[in-house]
């Protein structure tokens, strides 16, 4: 896939840019103001609300790059949608674009034109959708998530910036592990907020494990390849390699089978990406190594924790799986008959259960084409990806081989788990963008000195 740059740059004041920084506070805030009128707040919340904003709101325009640490920070908290973390970040993408510093020249045009496509089919498929407010809602969200990633393509344009995404995001994984595996066996303030309902599985402050799960495998896979070769986090190694085994335990302990799978494909493909790199096949070894120490790790803490059995038991076959794989069949049903979608979000409105199915979702929501766009999108992100692990090509020093592992991961996550909405993945999406654009918007990667070449 060619990468082309969407215009000038922004610092010369193309007419593309200025369009942009015109309507995407538009877009975004009719995205939320619908979504909260179709979701309202009682009183109390909107009065809360609107002191956050107004704080944020001075925290972006006085401490711009603090106001994104603690948007980064609140990813781990995503109990409600719309969550605390989308509010944060709506502020500061509408104060962006406001103030020239969204970047949308930093993302491929062919993504911008994929994103922008969807977008369109929701609101077409709106017009079939039974439950009206669902559907404002749901696509509400995607549109900002969609404009999200694109905002991180342009903001991340610096070794600077890169290390507190970075730090902040694997921080936030590893706290949220850590207190989650801790509530299963240990009563402590607040510790059942941390675990599901029957108290068997942790989810941190998510609403439910199987995202939780997802959510710490970016982080493992940074610190998996921060260990092998330091480029932001300094050079700690023994403190990393602890990180990324309490990482691991809490996508165990999350007892999400997804989350598994999610995280042996983000390893399998780094260890294939390091085989196949010319002169790395010392760090490969390494890599295989490390992860069958932490394997074996991990099995001892579940075999001494008492869990294995619960353990073998959630890798069966469920008896609901046999439920899951029938929505998925009803899904191809309802696409079958309604080409252009039921629209957004209306999926559980016609079906007793959830997709559980990214591509399935988008099938019977936004019809064939929309599936079609969504598809391409992640595909094209993963064509992205995989040319800069090839290219050795890092987003200013995050690893291009642990972005590349987090997004196959994902992309087979999102056959079992819909993924839309998940926040970590368009982050993601947009690092992996920044550093497709960054020659073509300065050079910057090649003149920090962490661009090409190595283990990136």
């Amino acid at each position: 896939m060619r990468v082309i740059a969407l215009g000038p740059r922004e610092s010369s004041g193309g007419s593309v840019a200025v369009l942009a920084r015109l309507m995407l506070p538009a877009l975004l805030g009719v995205a939320l103001g619908l979504a909260l009128y179709a979701q309202p707040l009682p009183f109390p919340l909107v009065i809360a609300g609107g002191v956050g904003l107004v704080s944020v709101l001075a925290l972006t325009l006085v401490r711009y790059d603090l106001a994104v640490a603690l948007g980064v920070a609140l990813l781990a908290v995503v109990r409600v949608e719309p969550a605390p973390v989308d509010a944060v970040f709506a502020v500061i993408i509408v104060v962006a674009a406001v103030t020239g510093r969204f970047r949308l020249d930093h993302a491929p045009l062919s993504m911008v034109a994929l994103a922008g496509a969807f977008i369109a089919l929701n609101l077409l498929a709106m017009m079939d959708a039974v439950d009206i407010a669902r559907a404002v809602k749901f696509a509400s969200i995607t549109i900002y998530l969609l404009v999200f990633g694109l905002w991180t393509s342009g903001y991340v344009d610096g070794p600077s910036r890169a290390r507190r995404v970075l730090r902040v995001y694997i921080g936030v994984a590893v706290a949220s592990a850590l207190l989650g595996t801790l509530a299963l066996r240990v009563h402590f303030p607040g510790s059942t907020l941390l675990i599901t309902d029957d108290y068997e599985r942790a989810m941190g402050l998510f609403k439910d494990p199987n995202v939780y799960g997802p959510f710490l495998v970016p982080a493992a896979l940074m610190l998996l390849e921060e260990s092998l070769r330091p480029s932001l986090l300094g050079r700690g190694r023994t403190l990393k390699r602890i990180g990324f085994l309490i990482l691991v335990i809490g996508v165990v302990f999350s007892y999400s089978r997804a989350a598994a799978l999610n995280l042996a494909v983000g390893v399998l493909v780094m260890l294939v990406v390091l085989a196949l790199r010319r002169g790395a096949g010392r760090r490969a070894l390494a890599l295989f190594v490390l992860v069958l120490t932490v394997a074996g790790a991990v099995g001892w803490t579940v075999v001494a924790t008492g869990s294995l059995q619960f353990l073998e038991q959630r890798a069966r076959f469920q008896t609901y799986d046999t439920q899951r794989f029938g929505a998925q069949r009803t899904g191809i049903e309802l696409a079958e008959t309604r080409p252009l979608g039921i629209g957004p979000g209306q999926f559980e409105i016609l079906s007793p259960v959830s997709a559980h199915s990214t591509y399935i979702r988008a099938l019977a929501e936004e019809g064939v084409t929309g599936a079609a766009v969504l598809f391409a999108l992640m595909i094209g992100v993963l064509v992205i990806a995989g040319g800069n692990a090839i290219a050795g090509r890092s987003t200013y020093g995050i690893g291009s081989t642990a972005l590349l592992g987090s997004w196959c991961g994902a992309l087979a996550n999102s056959i079992f788990v819909d993924t839309l909405h998940w926040r970590h993945l368009w982050l993601i999406a947009g690092l992996i963008w920044a550093a497709a654009m960054a020659p073509a918007a300065g050079g910057q990667a090649s003149s920090t000195g962490v661009g090409r070449g190595g283990l990136r």
